[in-house]
């Protein structure tokens, strides 16, 4: 039965609440018979972005693929800490830059972002900010962001000051703030609740569990501290909007009991259910499905590379043009504009630290 035969049927012809509903609610018609590289109507946005919009970005590894791709097309991103002129891509991120709108590096989880947040307007001051790996210091809260480290703590605190103004300057400008969950695994400092990007130990620290401990973040958690980075957003500028996104990679390795398949599905299954019930709500918060397309069926994991794990360019690129096609209709299919603050190296993988744990391993 067609979509518009089941609209003409008179009244007394329904036989159920679904005989009348759209062929985007059937998943043979919605799915199964659509292409995995342009399901339509899967995305319907609550509100307009368009090309001058002022959007700051923020999120797990793969967020970095949505920056990247809205520079690439000469959208109105928003960067205040890369410097300028042409460096290669690759420079760059080693050291944290453009990959975000501030050189915050990954934030995995939402109480990671919700604690940076508050640590930028001074609400918050973390505990143990620095780590060390022999003579070296860090930034515990970006401990990748120097990857040879820094000569001092003091250095160490001076480059996290300078950081937090730029986080200021980025929000103060922000129209619409793109967030990618990613995890709901993570570390936490036992006497304070600080919790850290990386465990302990993995890039720089030492860990020791009389001092640190593990946590898995529940459903009501994450709702939780959504609620709360959405009012500092808007103490900031009460029109900002929030749009969610779920990280499809799955874990590299879990701190649980589970097996990593499961700890894996429950961790995206979590995060997947606090970001629509979040949106929901809310009218000034939406949801993107780049986590559903890239791990819709009918692309039979043809949007992972080898390892499964990693997206390929063309799951970031069907994810991307359901983006466009929703913002800017007209130039959806615009080639990326020509190289803007930074040269291409040619390789588009993305700076991850949760990869990182495989080199613990002996």
């Amino acid at each position: 039965m067609s979509n518009a035969q089941r609209v003409r049927q008179p009244k007394s012809a329904v036989r159920s609440p679904y005989d009348t509903l759209e062929d985007r609610a059937f998943w043979r018609t919605a799915v199964a018979a659509c292409d995995p590289t342009a399901v339509a109507g899967l995305y319907r946005p609550k509100f307009a972005i368009t090309k001058d919009t002022a959007i700051m970005t923020a999120g797990s590894c793969f967020a970095q693929h949505v920056h990247r791709t809205l520079k690439e097309r000469a959208w109105t991103v928003i960067d205040t800490e890369t410097p300028r002129g042409l460096f290669p891509r690759d420079v760059l991120n080693r050291f944290g830059y453009a990959m975000y709108s501030a050189r915050y590096g990954n934030i995995y989880t939402v109480r990671q972002l919700r604690q940076l947040l508050r640590e930028a307007y001074g609400d918050l001051t973390p505990a143990n900010p620095v780590w060390t790996r022999g003579d070296r210091f860090f930034d515990a809260q970006r401990p990748n962001v120097e990857p040879d480290g820094l000569e001092s703590a003091a250095l160490v605190r001076e480059a996290r000051a300078r950081h937090l103004t730029a986080i200021c300057a980025a929000l103060a400008k922000a129209d619409v703030f793109v967030f990618t969950l990613g995890l709901t695994e993570t570390w936490m400092h036992r006497d304070t609740g600080t919790v850290y990007p990386t465990a302990p130990g993995t890039i720089a620290g030492s860990y020791d569990p009389d001092v640190y401990a593990f946590h898995n973040a529940t459903t009501s958690e994450i709702l939780t501290d959504l609620a709360a980075v959405r009012a500092i957003l808007q103490t900031v500028n009460p029109q900002m909007k929030m749009l969610l996104t779920v990280s499809p990679v799955p874990l590299t390795a879990t701190a649980t009991p589970a097996h990593v398949l499961s700890a894996s599905t429950y961790s995206k299954a979590v995060l997947r259910a606090a970001a629509g019930e979040f949106c929901a709500v809310h009218e000034d918060v939406d949801y993107f499905p780049s986590f559903d397309v890239i791990t819709n069926p009918a692309a039979r994991s043809s949007f992972y590379k080898d390892n499964l794990r990693s997206v390929e360019d063309a799951g970031v690129a069907a994810a991307m043009r359901m983006f466009f096609a929703a913002h800017d209709p007209q130039g959806a299919d615009a080639p990326p504009a020509p190289h803007l603050e930074t040269e291409d190296n040619g390789d588009d993988d993305v700076v991850c630290e949760e990869a990182l744990i495989r080199a613990t391993r002996t």
